[in-house]
């Protein structure tokens, strides 16, 4: 009877300091959490574009994910399926958030063909078609920070984060824990790659959610930039 009960208590008490000992470890991880780098400031809005809606669409005080599909958007139907079913179908639901993709004009039958292959009975009030001319499409792309530059035919496999401010996120260190042990060198990200599912299921996603986490903590209050975080240590070690 005695053994028993002893059991019970030990299964209780391990049900107990489980969950106790599970955010003790969470508790330190908000600490370390690090806000997602600007790779690049001042990306031109798109309020000089038309859209496949009446109304217009802007970047400005958007979370934003911006393409560009060039002059044949059914050659990128593969890439533009992954963005929607690891990004899209995500993040639809968070306040602000769109996706953008920019197109030349003269190609809204074949985004009308693109939008049937990805349509799936969704909600895609969030994802925009920007038209606009080779200048605009050109100048646009150019105030982004870039490793490679449009195709021939307006288009590339990348996508980019843009906030709220028209700042361009990404990492300055796309390395992750174990590239870091390993010694290996740093890269940077400016972009994600449509096509590479890893690329957007796993990174993509976790920027944008480390994103949507940032402007969070600002309202309320919480949110400290890695300036302000320097200062506070130092505060607390001169006291």
């Amino acid at each position: 009877m005695k053994t028993s009960k002893a059991k019970r208590n030990i299964v209780l008490g391990i049900l107990f300091f489980l969950p106790v000992a599970f955010l003790l470890m969470l508790y330190p991880a908000k600490h370390n959490y690090d806000p997602l780098d600007v790779v690049n400031q001042s990306v031109l809005d798109t309020e000089y574009f038309s859209f496949d809606r009446a109304d217009s669409v802007v970047l400005k005080n958007h979370i934003t994910v911006i393409g560009f599909l060039g002059k044949s958007p059914l050659k990128h139907s593969i890439a533009v399926s992954n963005l929607k079913e690891l990004v899209y179908d995500k993040f639809k639901g968070f306040k602000k958030f769109q996706i953008v993709i920019v197109v030349p004009n003269g190609t809204q039958e074949e985004v009308k063909e693109l939008k049937k292959e990805i349509n799936t009975y969704e909600d895609l009030r969030f994802w925009h078609y920007a038209f606009g001319t080779e200048g605009q499409i050109k100048n646009l792309y150019n105030s982004l920070k870039f490793k490679t530059r449009l195709d021939t035919d307006l288009s590339t496999e990348n996508v980019f984060i843009i906030d709220k401010d028209l700042n361009q996120r990404g990492r300055l260190d796309g390395r992750d824990e174990k590239q870091v042990e390993d010694g290996k060198p740093a890269f940077s990200v400016y972009s994600y790659n449509m096509i590479e599912v890893s690329d957007i299921k796993n990174m993509m996603s976790d920027d944008i959610r480390i994103l949507f986490t940032e402007y969070r903590q600002k309202r309320k209050g919480k949110f400290e930039d890695s300036n302000t975080r320097r200062g506070n240590d130092l505060k607390q070690t001169d006291e």
